[in-house]
């Protein structure tokens, strides 16, 4: 059973950091891409950044190029946001999802997801 347990969010002031964690169980870590998505309220959900398990393969969206940092904890199954910088406009529910045996390191195709982490950032 594919289980995403996703930790870290909170309320900070803008310009702040924020480091969330994704904890994986249920299925081959090293063969899966992991993501984290973000959806605030009336908007659609939006991808923000990925990696492959298996490499050093990253993907991130543009409004979060420069401030925020995917990595990863093998022997944890663990995944990491790092959030530096944060702007109200980062508000959102976070989301851990994974996709098993991907080959595209993108924001498609994702089948599992975690039940979320609410982030509020305020001015």
């Amino acid at each position: 059973q594919v289980q995403l347990v996703e930790s870290g969010g909170g309320s900070v002031q803008a310009g702040g950091s924020l480091r969330l964690s994704c904890v994986a169980s249920g299925y081959t870590y090293s063969r899966a891409c992991m993501a984290w998505f973000r959806q605030a309220p009336g908007k659609e959900r939006e991808g923000v950044a990925t990696i492959h398990t298996g490499g050093r393969l990253t993907y991130y969206a543009d409004s979060v190029k420069g401030r925020f940092t995917i990595s990863q904890d093998n022997a944890k199954n663990t995944v990491y946001l790092q959030m530096n910088s944060l702007k109200p406009e980062d508000t959102a529910m976070y989301y851990c999802a994974a996709k098993i045996g991907c080959l595209e390191v993108d924001f498609r195709f994702y089948r599992y997801w975690g039940q979320g982490t609410q982030v509020t950032v305020s001015s």
